[in-house]
């Protein structure tokens, strides 16, 4: 009887971790809904500037408060990555305003398959012959959802999406890679990869569509929300969950419950953004989901070099 309060609250804490996780993977769900809402092809790079320097302002503030120092390397590192990351935002970006937000953020989720692979090739690690059966299931599933959805075909958007997955990949394993072996604190590596983003975008938006000055002076309340929404429920706000999730419960908890991230943009894209799917764009959904997350409990129960596995915990992902 004794036992049993420790207990309780031990499973309460565990379901609080759970349903914070959880609200993440919703937010980054919506985040193609959001976007889609906020963006137009012309408005894509001033968005993004907006989106970018607004975060690395809001992570610089925590940054000031929490008296961190930037050190050589993370700069450096910082940067490399916030060059990759600013291609994907440029590919995601752009096809979000031009397919709807389900496929989006089903496209997106190859990168769940994606990523492992690449590391096979960088990384001589070998992964199970039925990994690769999962990521034949969803890339399968991306081409019914592709040919049975709203469009008739597999469109510009969508492509711009699927290079966006693979650009993300190549983020995620480039950020495994170069901060594997270093003293890196996650939170200055965010922050110098978001500036980088904005200063790469404040850059573009001046030789390409709507001018960032126009468009800041545009933007009515409804766009001030969206932004806002964007930069501290789908940015800042996951940040410091997984932070603080990754001491309360295992990584592989957190990753499989980050990954429900596609249900969720799946939902809110027919429920909220009105998308259609017929009978063969369901199925697409349907093998989509199953050949990531099935690919994902696969990648989580393949073991890492000891190197590497040493870094794992204190792996995050810097956006949604």
């Amino acid at each position: 009887m004794a036992d049993r309060g420790p207990t309780r609250t031990t499973a309460r804490r565990a379901s609080v971790v759970d349903a914070l996780l959880l609200t993440v993977a919703v937010a980054w769900g919506s985040t193609y809904w959001v976007a889609k809402e906020l963006v137009t092809q012309d408005t894509v790079l001033a968005v993004l500037t907006v989106r970018m320097l607004l975060t690395a302002a809001a992570l610089g503030l925590i940054l000031v408060m929490m008296r961190k120092r930037l050190k050589k390397t993370e700069a450096v590192v910082g940067g490399i990555l916030g060059l990759l990351l600013s291609t994907v935002f440029t590919f995601e970006t752009f096809g979000i305003a031009a397919t709807s937000a389900t496929n989006a953020g089903l496209i997106i989720s190859l990168t769940i398959v994606m990523t492992p692979v690449l590391e096979t090739v960088v990384g001589k690690r070998k992964l199970s012959r039925l990994f690769y059966l999962a990521a034949v299931v969803a890339i399968a599933g991306v081409y019914f959802l592709a040919t049975g959805g709203a469009a008739a075909s597999f469109g510009f958007g969508d492509l711009l999406i699927l290079l966006a997955a693979i650009a993300r990949a190549v983020h995620v394993t480039g950020m495994h890679r170069l901060s594997a072996r270093r003293s890196i604190d996650s939170l200055n590596l965010t922050f110098v990869q978001m500036a980088t983003c904005g200063l790469v975008f404040l850059i573009m938006s001046s030789l390409w569509g709507t001018p960032i000055t126009t468009y800041a002076g545009s933007m009515n309340w409804s766009s001030v929300l969206q932004m806002a929404y964007l930069v501290t429920v789908c940015t800042v706000f996951p940040f410091f969950i997984q932070m603080w999730a990754v001491r309360k419960t295992s990584p592989t908890r957190v990753s499989l419950l980050l990954g429900t991230e596609p249900v969720w943009a799946a939902v809110i894209g027919v429920t909220l953004a009105g998308d259609v799917l017929g009978p063969t764009g369901i199925c697409g959904v349907v093998l989509v989901l199953a050949g990531t997350m099935w690919g994902q409990r696969l990648e989580l129960r393949t073991p890492r070099r000891a190197p590497d596995a040493d870094r794992e915990p204190r792996k995050v992902r810097v956006s949604g």
